[in-house]
């Protein structure tokens, strides 16, 4: 199945890409594909977004499936089905 991240503010920056594709397993969960992406982008992402085997991703970042939070999903152990979008962003904030 083929999924689509979409990558929004500081993670945006720090990859230097705003979109990716990725062709995973039928029945691949959200940590999966987290452990993928950190796999191609290293250091950076595991250091600022997710560590591979972590139940969450660090805080500071927020991910959707769909435009649903993945807490109000299931985490990272939410299933994805073909066709989803995954938007991988950093909270706002400031005063």
């Amino acid at each position: 199945m083929k999924v689509k991240v979409q990558y929004l503010g500081f993670i945006k920056n720090l990859i230097n890409q705003s979109e990716d594709e990725f062709e995973l397993e039928e029945d691949a969960s959200l940590s999966e594909l987290l452990n993928k992406i950190a796999g191609i982008y290293g250091k950076p992402f595991q250091k600022e977004v997710y560590e591979k085997g972590l139940k969450d991703v660090k805080m500071g970042f927020v991910v959707t499936v769909n435009g649903v939070l993945m807490g109000q999903l299931k985490g990272v152990d939410t299933a994805l089905n073909n066709g989803d979008t995954i938007i991988l962003m950093s909270l706002m904030s400031g005063g």
